[in-house]
């Protein structure tokens, strides 16, 4: 069970997800703009965020952005059309995944116990592995954190397991499916738009000049590798 927000300015679409979350075991709170949903992310810290992106005025992506910098509160953005601008926007701004409009409320349901699952990433058990060092960038595994030239850096939970699960085997090359597997935990059917709109986001936080990768590199064809040892 998780406490989820649900934002969304049609009142039936409003109310229809409340009761339909509700009946999975959430518990729902929600708000009809992007304004009063911010007021009630910080006054209420909700595990988890439903957004819209067709919101009246404060529209769904500038509230996404706001929302992202308050915290790593993780989002999912609905959408009323699976067109690739609306769902790169969203992604950009800070979204963890995406669902388009009308979802079936089993198939919100996973996505958001997916998101939360990434959020909940288990410590290793036993004795804690040292903190690996890539030149500038450290990651610390034990803690889930993540520091470079000495200042932590502060990552989504989505943006967290991309870069532990690259990380993890320097060099290997991974497909988008592959990474989509293991990050996002269920199949998206060859959807790459959420691996590359976080590998974006991501390398704006680790990399020195990120059109130049370092760390997350591509290769052209095949995916990503992270290439700093």
């Amino acid at each position: 069970m998780a406490e989820v927000l649900v934002v969304e300015d049609d009142a039936a679409v409003r109310e229809g997800l409340q009761l339909a979350l509700r009946r999975q075991g959430h518990v729902v709170r929600t708000a009809e703009s992007g304004e009063l949903g911010i007021e009630v992310l910080v006054h209420h810290r909700p595990d988890i965020v439903v957004l819209d992106l067709m919101l009246p005025g404060m529209d769904g992506f500038e509230t996404c952005r706001r929302m992202r910098a308050s915290g790593p509160v993780p989002i999912i953005m609905l959408t009323a059309r699976s067109d690739d601008f609306d769902v790169v926007a969203g992604l950009e701004a800070g979204a963890d995944d995406y669902v388009a409009k009308p979802v079936e409320p089993r198939v919100l349901d996973a996505r958001i116990r997916a998101v939360l699952r990434r959020s909940a990433a288990e410590r290793p058990s036993g004795p804690a592995a040292p903190e690996e060092r890539h030149g500038d960038l450290v990651i610390d595994r034990a803690a889930l954190e993540v520091t470079k030239h000495g200042t932590p850096v502060s990552l989504t939970p989505t943006e967290l397991k991309l870069l532990l699960e690259l990380s993890r085997t320097p060099g290997r090359v991974y497909s988008r499916q592959q990474i989509l597997s293991a990050v996002w935990d269920h199949d998206y059917l060859g959807d790459s738009r959420l691996v590359d709109a976080c590998v974006q986001r991501l390398r704006a936080k680790i990399e020195d000049v990120p059109a130049k990768p370092e760390y997350v590199q591509t290769v052209r064809g095949f995916g990503y590798r992270f290439g700093r040892s």
